[in-house]
């Protein structure tokens, strides 16, 4: 009966506040990562806030070789007239 008593108490004096410990030095660094991670996501959702008008880069890309083809036209035409 008296190594169940001393084992109880290596028990409750070493291995508990040793695995207290342990859990501590292990939750500190994902509270931070936890921290970043938020941070990260915040900051790409006001990223995609910015990349709204890409599709439209389509049409204007469409526009000015239009644009282009009017002002060879036009340079071709003042040619022929000089």
């Amino acid at each position: 009966m008296v190594w169940w008593w001393i084992g109880n108490a290596v028990l409750i004096l070493l291995v508990i506040p040793v695995v207290v410990l342990i859990a501590n030095r292990v939750i500190s660094p994902l509270d931070e990562i936890k921290k970043y991670a938020d941070d990260i996501l915040a900051n790409g959702v006001l990223v995609t806030g910015n990349l709204d008008p890409v599709p439209a880069l389509v049409e204007t890309r469409r526009m000015v070789g239009e644009t282009l083809q009017g002002v060879a036209r036009y340079g071709a035409a003042l040619d022929e007239i000089l």
